[in-house]
């Protein structure tokens, strides 16, 4: 998609832009992202402060041109392009400008207002039948920061939440919500552990646990690492995934360790063995390898890699370039 946007930018610069619209919203909805992060996105892209306000749900929503959000607002403005969220319905979006929307505008509004529309629907419908533990709708309601504070107590009273609790962002699956006891690594796949937090704080929690996921690995030869990653043990791992995604540039130790890793079928296993343990002989005792033949493979490996990783600061390297590999990998 980031080829194509390119592409048709060099000969419509609005096409380019469009696509890119397109794919930005369509990575929020994969991402099951919440209504804020949606208007923020319509603010990101378009320029201009937004707001989808919502009578029937008690939504309000209005993020600033600094990111911020602000939900003290006077009425809009007739003169500002708007989109309905459902036909008939009283919910609109809203970007706050005056003048036609534009090309470019037009399609934020659309593709911004699909994706809370299907927010809405899923977490402010009616709730599916079963017991509310099993409900989705109420966990997504306490993840979402737009929802008043007393809709989220109910939720989780009708969930029998404890006082504690974190939520766990699972590849591929719906948010978990947990109790903060609960031990960790019972889950199926790669997921992110957020904080222990009050009922209240799930949604900062939540955001917590999306970034521990993208540092979660695959756990396999071409992807090694932990599958279950805590938050809290991120330190400044976690500031650094706020810079890094898939649109950006990857650094050369990057593609240094990509490149030996589609060399040779063992370095990425071989390297992050290394990268994480605390001597030689230990990391051969994981990989079950005879000692001389990891100094073999790692002779082989530094090589490809371009830089030794038998010191402490070779190995402090090799770390933060699998770390930035996960993340130049997937979406923030």
């Amino acid at each position: 998609m980031k080829e194509l946007a390119g592409r048709l930018t060099a000969l419509d610069p609005d096409a380019g832009a469009a696509v890119r619209v397109i794919a930005y919203f369509d990575r929020l909805a994969e991402g099951r992202a919440g209504l804020e992060a949606v208007v923020r996105g319509a603010v990101i892209l378009a320029g201009c402060p937004a707001r989808l306000a919502d009578p029937e749900r008690r939504v309000l929503v209005r993020v600033l041109t600094d990111g911020c959000r602000d939900d003290v607002c006077e009425a809009p403005d007739p003169a500002w392009p708007s989109v309905s969220l459902t036909p008939g319905g009283a919910g609109r979006l809203w970007l706050e400008r005056p003048g036609p929307a534009g090309t470019v505008g037009a399609m934020v509004l659309e593709r911004a207002a699909a994706t809370a529309r299907a927010v809405l629907e899923r977490t402010r419908g009616r709730a599916p039948v079963g017991s509310p533990g099993d409900d989705p709708a109420l966990v997504e309601l306490l993840l979402d920061p737009a929802v008043p504070e007393a809709e989220r107590l109910h939720a989780a009273r009708r969930l029998g939440l404890p006082r504690l609790v974190r939520a766990v962002a699972v590849a591929g699956g719906p948010p978990v919500i947990e109790p903060a006891e609960t031990e960790p690594g019972h889950h199926d796949g790669r997921a992110g552990i957020g904080p222990d937090v009050p009922v209240l704080g799930l949604p900062d929690s939540w955001k917590a646990a999306a970034v521990a996921l993208r540092l979660a690995a695959e756990g396999d030869a071409s992807d090694p690492g932990p599958r279950v990653v805590r938050f809290t043990e991120l330190g400044g791992l976690a500031v650094l995934a706020s810079a890094v995604g898939p649109e950006t540039e990857p650094v050369p130790d990057v593609r240094a360790l990509d490149r030996a890793a589609a060399e040779a079928p063992w370095a990425a296993a071989t390297l992050h063995a290394v990268a994480s343990s605390p001597s030689l002989r230990a990391a051969a005792s994981a990989l079950v390898l005879h000692h001389s033949t990891l100094q073999d493979r790692l002779a082989r490996a530094e090589r490809l890699l371009g830089w030794s990783v038998r010191t402490q600061e070779g190995r402090l390297r090799l770390h933060l370039a699998f770390a930035l590999r996960r993340l130049h990998r997937r979406p923030r």
